[in-house]
């Protein structure tokens, strides 16, 4: 039987014509198609492995800084810096074991508040929004991300914590009773219900909703058109096809946008330190007086501190720097597992 032979076609497409011999002109079996890499392809490539790894290299040096900048004082307190509840910059005491879970509470309450928002603002954008102001809607967004966390901050101190005290004390006296975190122990007066992390919390949130909100309307826009009109189709209404396709396609879009709001909230410092009432002391109740964070600690601590006590500062800011990273990890591995489109692709 004649042997099937494919000839170069002069252009770089690699093809073997020579290797082709022996075998049936109907045999299915795969070729290696190589094509020609340019100066300029290489270059590129170049360009985008240094970008790639440089963000390593800048990641690693941060690490390197912080924990040899907060050597010291880790060597010094041991692992008492994870279980001591003080901070005492002249007696040398130092400890997160309170800072770092009001910082934990402060960026999840500001997550329980945002996401729904935030979802339901992209859906709307996405979806609902007329074209006419579509574009002026997403301009709102993006400005509302453009925000300093300082006006945040000033907004919640002087307009949004007099008139949420209302709320606070209802939350507490219709539902302290059943939901032990909510009870405020110190009494019915209006300094118990102030400088809370759900006072915190609710400030950082409206500075992570335009982050969630533009990163979840760039996926959900993506969504395929041709499985929009196939749900439309079948009958499903506008919502339905929401649901079965729009959302399940920006399952993994949605995950990320949530952990980087989640990251934005635990590292936010400004408006916390103008929030709060500094404390150190864990409680669990999130609508009573006094909470802390660790960067609102270091920046609350900063000027006041000698070199042990920015030491001891530098290595909390290492375990905030750590905790990030494993939470960004998490989302990278919860995305890799739920994709954009996955639950689609059938």
């Amino acid at each position: 039987m004649a042997d099937f032979v494919t000839a170069d076609d002069g252009q770089g497409t690699g093809l073997d014509a020579s290797s082709d011999a022996g075998f049936d002109a109907g045999e299915d079996r795969p070729r290696r198609i190589t094509a020609p890499v340019s100066a300029g392809d290489r270059i590129f490539r170049g360009l985008l492995r240094a970008a790639g790894l440089s963000v390593f290299a800048i990641m690693g040096l941060i690490a390197f800084f912080l924990l040899y900048r907060g050597l010291q004082a880790l060597r010094s307190s041991g692992w008492s810096f994870f279980t001591e509840q003080n901070w005492l910059t002249q007696a040398h005491v130092f400890g997160i074991a309170a800072v770092l879970p009001d910082g934990i509470i402060i960026a999840l309450v500001a997550l329980a508040i945002a996401v729904p928002v935030a979802l339901t603002a992209a859906v709307f954008i996405s979806e609902y929004a007329p074209v006419r102001i579509r574009s002026a809607l997403v301009s709102l967004v993006d400005l509302m991300a453009a925000i300093p966390s300082i006006v945040y901050g000033l907004w919640g101190l002087f307009f949004l914590q007099p008139r949420i005290v209302g709320f606070v004390r209802w939350l507490t006296m219709h539902l302290g009773g059943v939901l032990p975190f909510l009870k405020v122990r110190t009494g019915d007066i209006d300094t118990s219900y102030t400088s809370s992390p759900f006072i915190a919390g609710t400030v950082v949130s409206l500075m992570i909703i335009p982050i969630i909100a533009s990163l979840s309307r760039e996926v959900f826009s993506q969504a395929p058109q041709g499985e929009r009109e196939g749900a439309y189709a079948l009958g499903s209404t506008r919502w339905g096809m929401v649901r079965k396709v729009v959302l399940p396609f920006g399952r993994g879009g949605v995950i990320g946008a949530v952990m980087l709001g989640f990251g934005r909230a635990m590292g936010e410092t400004i408006a916390v330190a103008l929030i709060i009432s500094p404390k150190f002391l864990v409680t669990g109740h999130i609508l009573e007086n006094g909470a802390n964070s660790i960067s609102a600690l270091i920046a609350l601590r900063f000027g006041e501190s000698d070199a042990l006590s920015l030491s001891a500062l530098m290595a909390a800011g290492l375990v905030l720097f750590l905790l990030t990273l494993l939470v960004n990890m998490v989302a990278s591995v919860v995305i890799g597992r739920s994709r954009s489109g996955a639950a689609t692709a059938d």
